[in-house]
């Protein structure tokens, strides 16, 4: 491995001294203008890279905010980090980013090695299979400011950014029925991920909002997958009553569903109409395209974000009741839930 440049080598080969060098590169004003064109050019000559770990040694700070997602090749977590990064950068600091795949032990790790890291802040988004949450509160235990966006658990007292579950599986659901679909499925989520049960509540509220009795064999449970999605409309197209129409918790579902319904030759949205929810990137392109919920994923990273560089402006990054911000769910119409279309 090729050695690395150091203050002290540029220092030997400008005859300087290493303190002189490091207040040249920072514009100190004790240094004239000579020396610092002769240090800049021997940092470009010589391909010098400052040592960051040196550097928050000094300043406490590493200027390094930890980031966890479950996965980098789903867009909906492509674009909330794309929004952190916008006012993450804009305030001079970096993302170390970490995939749990949603497993708990991943996570567990990912945490641990922020803190070993001394980043600045963590900004997570809790896996769906975690049900222990003790990694979190050690975050909160040490100080280091922390925020949780999307899936978040109200017993971890930190501030958090959603967007409103309810009224999104509400409006998805109610443009169905506005749509003249009478028989409304839904698949829903894991039972023990509350944004999931929250969505199922909006759903069950918009059918008794217009007299449409509740039918426990159209609600079916999944894992928020392609596959899952299959299996689940299959499971519904077995009724001896199928439904008209379907709301799937997220779009990966809607695009099982989608599958199993045209390898049935239903059509989509004449037979059977089709509402997702998280606006993938896919969901506009597939034939027919996905109505689905815009969850406003650029929107949600910065106010994330936000919340973090407020925290770490409190000389105690916990005082104060934590900050909830929930955002307006935005319902997409596109061709698989407009009959006759």
């Amino acid at each position: 491995m090729a050695k690395r440049t150091t203050l002290k080598d540029i220092a030997e080969e400008l005859n300087l001294t290493i303190s002189g060098v490091s207040k040249a590169l920072s514009g100190h004003p004790g240094i004239s203008a000579t020396t610092k064109q002769r240090v800049n050019e021997a940092v470009e000559r010589l391909n010098y890279r400052p040592n960051k770990i040196a550097s928050s040694l000094q300043s406490g700070q590493t200027k390094i905010i930890g980031v966890i997602i479950p996965s980098a090749d789903k867009s909906f977590f492509g674009s909330i980090v794309f929004g952190m990064e916008n006012i993450i950068n804009q305030n001079g600091y970096s993302i170390l980013l970490y995939q749990s795949h949603e497993l708990p032990e991943n996570e567990i790790k990912g945490i641990d090695t922020f803190i070993q890291s001394s980043v600045d802040g963590i900004i997570a988004t809790m896996g769906k299979q975690t049900i222990n949450y003790q990694h979190y509160l050690e975050v909160k235990k040490r100080n280091i400011p922390l925020v949780l966006f999307d899936t978040v658990n109200e017993n971890i007292p930190v501030p958090t950014v959603t967007i409103d579950n309810y009224k999104g599986g509400f409006i998805a659901t109610e443009h169905l029925i506005q749509n003249g679909y009478k028989r409304i499925a839904y698949i829903s989520g894991l039972k023990h991920i509350p944004i999931f049960n929250e969505r199922l509540r909006g759903y069950l509220d918009a059918l008794r909002k217009y007299n449409i009795p509740v039918e426990e064999e159209l609600i079916i449970y999944g894992k928020n997958t392609i596959k899952s999605g299959t299996e689940c409309m299959d499971k519904l197209l077995q009724l001896q009553l199928v439904p008209d129409a379907v709301v799937a918790v997220e779009d990966f579902t809607a695009l099982g569903a989608i599958k199993a319904l045209k390898a049935q030759k239903y059509r989509i949205p004449e037979d059977v109409g089709v509402v997702g929810f998280s606006n993938e990137g896919f969901s506009e392109h597939i034939s027919p395209s996905l109505t689905t919920i815009n969850q406003k994923t650029v929107e949600m990273g910065e106010e994330a974000a936000r919340l973090l560089f407020a925290m770490s402006n409190k000389a105690n990054p916990y005082d104060g009741e934590p900050d909830k911000i929930v955002l307006e769910p935005l319902l997409i119409v596109r061709e698989s839930s407009l009959k006759g279309s």
